[in-house]
């Protein structure tokens, strides 16, 4: 892979954060620099586990659950408790600022892709929280004499994942659907033929999200990500099965392709143009990020087809006799079929 291209190898990264418990991994801009207004965790929660009730101050949190089963309970202003179930290929969606909490309800370990819209985002516990805080002001706070809060832990520092102190109780609204949750891998495709398919977490179908969005994208062993570019948007992707090949054109004419295999993350700035191609006769599939609540699209299929051949064929280097059918598309196809050999 070119020193140059803009991926990480998730599977050559320690979590930054690990205990008997769990572990967290972090992607940002601290160790991928050319992240910008996004970042990426990797959460692992063992049976019984749990993320510490926490929230962003400076970032939305958008999350795919890849393994098991949680509770999530988010308390909000003006004082609304939402609490709903997460299971494998479901969604949810917390905003800046909200408190919140993961706990494995399940048997198996439970694992998340987090995304957020900041290239560092910062978070706060109730561990560290409370615990900054004096005996005297946790006693005044709840109504209590001093004496029964100092054996509360008092460290600045949280303690990001614990382990829960007794079996989980899961409310019976949990199951219920939730403005916070999105079932996608439940949902009809948007696009859906024989090279690949693509579910979509944007606004126009789940109307809570603001500053993030996610496509769920499969590609068949024929399938091919067309040439592209997101004008408003830049694209942070997780290869979840298989290979693929990205070319990405970026400023001054510089030009890298390289191989993502799976674990593989990549990070692509707004409106740089590149595409996807599936190098495995088996489907490839990709959670794809955006740092934007409605993603826009143009392509070469349907952008090609906008002008002329008279200016098309000059601009390629070619006469407009000599111009092949390209200009055959009304809109972008997005996912188009690898009729040709791939090449090395």
């Amino acid at each position: 892979m070119p020193p140059s291209a803009p991926v990480f190898s998730v599977s050559s990264l320690d979590p930054q954060f690990k205990n008997a418990f769990g572990n967290r991994a972090i992607i940002d801009q601290k160790n991928l620099p050319i992240l910008q207004g996004m970042a990426l965790y990797f959460l692992t929660l063992n049976p019984g586990a749990f993320r510490e009730p926490h929230w962003h101050p400076n970032a939305n949190e958008l999350a795919y659950c890849t393994k098991g089963k949680t509770l999530i309970t988010i308390f909000s202003n003006g004082n609304l408790h939402d609490t709903f179930s997460i299971s494998k290929g479901e969604m949810f969606f917390v905003p800046s600022g909200y408190l919140h909490s993961i706990e494995n309800v399940g048997s198996e370990d439970v694992e998340f892709v987090i995304v957020f819209n900041h290239e560092c985002p910062e978070d706060f516990g109730i561990s560290g929280s409370a615990g900054c805080m004096s005996p005297s002001v946790l006693g005044n706070t709840w109504d209590l004499p001093t004496e029964t809060v100092r054996n509360i832990r008092y460290s600045s520092k949280n303690i990001l994942i614990g382990k829960a102190d007794g079996d989980p109780e899961i409310p019976h609204e949990a199951a219920f659907p939730n403005h916070y949750k999105f079932p996608l891998e439940s949902i009809f495709s948007t696009i859906n033929t024989s090279d690949g398919s693509i579910k979509m977490a944007v606004k126009q179908v789940w109307p809570i999200l603001e500053g993030l969005s996610m496509f769920s994208l499969r590609m068949s062993g024929t399938g091919m990500r067309e040439p592209h570019w997101h004008p408003k948007t830049a694209e942070l992707g997780y290869v979840l099965t298989g290979q693929a090949r990205m070319t990405l054109l970026r400023p001054s004419d510089d030009a890298v392709t390289y191989k993502l295999n799976a674990g593989d993350l990549y990070f692509i700035p707004k409106a740089y143009p590149h595409h996807i191609e599936n190098l495995e006769n088996n489907e490839t599939r990709f959670l794809i990020f955006f740092d934007h609540s409605t993603p826009q699209d143009i392509g070469f299929t349907g952008g090609f087809s906008a002008f002329p051949k008279r200016i098309v064929a000059p601009t390629l280097g070619i006469t407009a006799k000599e111009f092949p059918n390209l200009l055959k598309y009304s809109s972008d196809k997005i996912l188009v079929t690898k009729r040709n050999p791939v090449a090395p």
